[in-house]
């Protein structure tokens, strides 16, 4: 059983449907895929939690674990100039949860979320319960009404690096 966290307190006090999955956490995996493999699940339906600055604004972008985040589209959703990827320890000190560990969920300050259109495309989706090996499994429309999310196509397919010949 894993212990309590801010994002499985807010669950809890919701009263909405979820499951909470843990597995055991590989520190050298990366994170999402390694979540995707050990619960079996569609990489496309298992959600990873990233921080960006949008000027001195932060921001949370919930995308796949199998795509990248199109910064320039998470900046139309938030109406900004442009965005960037938040320093790590930023990313922890904003959201109160390690890397690797960040849910959209019970963070420290209640942050600006954009959740990438695909999540409706699933019945339920999963998303870090708040620290590494822990996923929570819930509706992405519980997800976006508990955050105060919108949603919009943020993610995008990995970019192919190029081989030298």
């Amino acid at each position: 059983m894993a212990m309590a966290t801010p994002a499985l307190d807010v669950l809890v006090r919701s009263a909405k449907p979820y499951r909470q999955h843990v597995y055991a956490h590989d520190p050298g995996a990366p994170f999402g895929q390694e979540a995707a493999e050990a619960l079996g699940v569609e990489p496309g339906r298992v959600f990873k939690t990233l921080v960006v600055t949008a000027g001195e604004r932060r921001a949370v972008a919930v995308i796949p674990v199998s795509t990248e985040l199109d910064l320039k589209a998470m900046a139309r959703a938030l109406e900004a100039k442009k965005v960037a990827m938040a320093e790590p320890l930023e990313a922890e000190r904003s959201t109160g949860y390690v890397v690797g560990g960040i849910s959209p969920l019970g963070q420290k300050r209640r942050l600006s979320t954009v959740v990438d259109e695909s999540a409706v495309s699933w019945p339920t989706m999963f998303v870090s319960g708040g620290q590494r090996g822990l996923e929570l499994e819930l509706a992405p429309s519980d997800l976006v009404s508990l955050t105060g999310a919108s949603l919009a196509p943020i993610a995008r397919a990995p970019l192919r690096k190029s081989r030298q010949a």
